[in-house]
């Protein structure tokens, strides 16, 4: 009885996780250039039974556990903007920020130029070009971003977006401010920049909610399970001192 509730509860721990993640995935359906996560399940095996000290041959325990959270770096819809300083990306690739902490990589491409005339993202880091920080001045217009990154204002070329891509981008963290860390970032080959668009989160709202339910419906079901395992506790503890009155 004891195994039971212990197995009851690592499934309840783990589903306790996954809405965290559902749940993150909620939150942002609209942000752009979100990658929405799922999180990876394996099965835990306990060798030698708890509790189980009469003779017979030791019963193996499954567990619950919850081994990894995986990224689903699919795209999302382009959408048009109009605003010059837009970029959505079109492929696997990443834009490079810099912030307090390093080099981080992102997808989202709205970007705007701050006061002192650095173009940055919504979070106010520097987005970088191949030889570091976009600087523009403030008598310069006519801004356009190539597909393959270059940008060039009425004052000529300002420089080229830095945009790699990653061998194995599961290797990424997740950061705050819809911001990747880690990984070996390569030059980039394949993705393209599409100027005067963003790329929306690729969240499905419906999905989503729909594994919501089914995980608050799970957790509830294995919490009256436990509910029922500890009533009979009880009820065998009744029974046993009754009979050794």
């Amino acid at each position: 009885m004891e195994n039971a509730q212990l197995i009851s509860l690592s499934r309840q721990m783990a589903l306790q996780r996954q809405m965290d993640v559902v749940a993150n995935n909620m939150a942002n359906v609209n942000t752009t250039g979100f990658k929405a996560e799922k999180l990876l399940f394996e099965q835990y095996v306990m060798p030698v039974a708890r509790d189980r000290d009469f003779p017979g041959q030791d019963q193996p325990l499954s567990y619950v556990q919850d081994w990894a959270t995986l990224h689903d770096l699919r795209g999302g819809a382009i959408t048009q903007t109009g605003n010059p300083l837009d970029a959505a990306l079109n492929g696997d690739g990443f834009f490079a920020v810099q912030t307090a902490a390093g080099e981080r990589w992102t997808k989202s491409g709205s970007f705007q130029i701050d006061n002192s005339g650095t173009l940055v993202d919504l979070s106010g880091n520097p987005v970088l070009g191949e030889g570091g920080p976009i600087q523009f001045s403030p008598d310069e217009g006519d801004i356009s971003i190539g597909a393959n990154g270059a940008i060039s204002t009425s004052a000529g070329i300002k420089g080229k977006l830095k945009i790699v891509e990653f061998a194995n981008a599961q290797a990424l963290t997740r950061e705050g401010s819809n911001l990747y860390a880690g990984g070996t970032p390569q030059p980039n080959a394949k993705t393209t920049v599409t100027q005067g668009a963003i790329e929306r989160s690729n969240v499905t709202g419906v999905s989503e909610m729909a594994d919501m339910i089914r995980v608050t419906r799970s957790y509830e079901s294995i919490a009256q399970i436990m509910q029922r395992q500890d009533e009979m506790r009880q009820s065998a503890i009744q029974r046993l001192g009754a009979a050794s009155v």
